[in-house]
């Protein structure tokens, strides 16, 4: 019976739907599933509802739920992580900080000035969590969901050297919607996509033998088409390849398209959506935090429905990949994904041990990256302009060297497009002093 331990299960909305995903896979559903959050009332109905799912649908899986996270984590076979260091107090200073200076974030949790600093709030904790794996769990992999996604994962690597993989959906859900896109139906197409999280490329899309790229290129010449991710169309204009991540996201890796309030308004935002629609503020600077505050609001509402029965859970397994890694690993069954690995040897024009994106095989041997060879040149230079900044960032969180800091943010692409080195440094102290509490690596005087 495998022990799962999730970090964070406070996180309820993500808890729900892979504790779900867990309990839909039969050589999963006598699991032990360990809630771990630092929230005792979120913890607690994260717990009720994992409960109520095992009960209703009369398994023999077991759950229990602990503010302790070396009791959670002792004898754990898998250890996912969940947690946003700082919660929505720090998520937010990452936001309004940098607009004072003119940095405009969508989300703010990947680069830009709110993707170092979370970077940098998180990776000690991550860190801490290696250890207590170490020490309690030795053979445990690592799924780690937190963002950001590259510096995290490749402080990992750096900083511990445990087993681990980086997860994420976007490949699953752009591959989903270039299928929609030209026609075909999803479980005829196969794709070859690789790069940095967020910033990976098809480099191949197919039906069989069938290049889809074209019938992608006369797709996104089409204004239902191109309104909708006019980000992610420009880019496979000027590069050549279809990126994985969100329009409203893709815009903060790049300097091109937010370089003013007027422009993220007039060419960003999402066409053909109502106020009511959740893609209506993605675009819009702060609309993820906006999206985290509702939900904060409506979380209780929302976890006694689902508890009374009257909002369910779907009964089929999503793309997260979580749940068929285990169940790959259980059984020797092997399974496809694209994970989050050290870059040795997979992405030879990408710097050697950072964080790339790959497939990847999963069976009893667990994470078996597939070495890609070099990406296209131009897709590379991009890549690179990010992965920069998350070496400075894992520098920075390795070392505590405050200078690190700084130049992370000097060198992100979005910043350096609006501001002046003087604004960046000012930029930097200010989230420095604000978000100290959560920084404690760093002496700033």
């Amino acid at each position: 019976m495998a022990k799962i331990v999730l970090i964070g299960a406070g996180s309820t909305v993500f808890t729900r739907n892979l504790c779900n995903d867990i309990l839909l896979t039969p050589a999963l559903q006598e699991s032990e599933i360990v809630l771990m959050d630092i929230n005792a009332e979120r913890l607690n109905a994260a717990y009720k509802l994992v409960e109520a799912l095992i009960e209703q649908r009369k398994l023999k899986a077991r759950v229990q739920a602990t503010l302790d996270r070396r009791k959670a984590i002792t004898g754990a076979d898998y250890v996912i992580t969940t947690f946003q260091q700082g919660g929505l107090d720090a998520y937010q200073l990452d936001i309004e900080i940098p607009l004072k200076y003119g940095v405009g974030q969508c989300v703010g949790d990947t680069l830009g000035p709110g993707g170092v600093f979370r970077a940098l709030r998180t990776i000690p904790v991550l860190l801490d969590i290696c250890d207590e794996m170490d020490d309690y769990a030795p053979d445990a992999l690592l799924l780690n969901y937190v963002n950001p996604m590259a510096a995290n994962c490749w402080a990992v690597s750096a900083g511990s050297g445990r087993p681990f993989v980086g997860l994420c959906h976007s490949v699953q859900g752009t591959s989903e919607m270039l299928a929609r896109w030209v026609n075909v139906p999803y479980e005829e197409v196969n794709f070859l996509c690789a790069g940095i999280n967020h910033q990976a490329f098809f480099l191949e899309f197919r039906r069989g033998k069938e290049d889809l790229y074209p019938a992608l290129w006369e797709a996104i010449e089409k204004p239902e088409i191109y309104e909708t991710e006019p980000v992610r169309c420009e880019l496979m204009k000027y590069f050549g390849y279809f990126v994985t991540e969100s329009s409203g996201h893709a815009s903060e890796y790049v300097p091109y398209f937010r370089k003013s309030a007027e422009m993220i308004e007039q060419d960003l935002v999402p066409r053909f959506k109502s106020p009511q629609d959740f893609w209506f503020d993605f675009g819009r600077t702060g609309g993820y935090l906006r999206h985290c505050q509702r939900t904060a609001q409506t979380f209780q509402q929302e976890f006694q429905e689902l508890l009374e029965g009257l909002r369910t859970l779907s009964n089929q397994r999503s793309h997260e990949y979580g749940s068929y890694i285990i169940e790959a690993i259980e059984t020797n069954h092997p399974v496809k994904i694209n994970g989050n690995v050290p870059n040795f040897g997979l992405i030879p024009n990408l710097p050697h041990g950072c964080t790339v994106e790959v497939p990847c095989l999963v069976d009893a041997s667990g994470i078996q990256p597939v070495s890609v060879g070099d990406l296209p040149p131009q897709l590379a230079a991009l890549n690179r302009t990010n992965i920069n900044v998350q070496e400075l960032i894992v520098e920075a969180a390795l070392s505590g060297e405050v200078d690190a800091v700084y130049h992370a943010v000097m060198l992100d692409p979005l910043t350096a497009a609006v501001c002046t080195l003087p604004q960046i440094h000012a930029m930097v102290r200010e989230m420095l002093e604000a978000e100290s509490q959560w920084l404690p690596q760093f002496q700033i005087h």
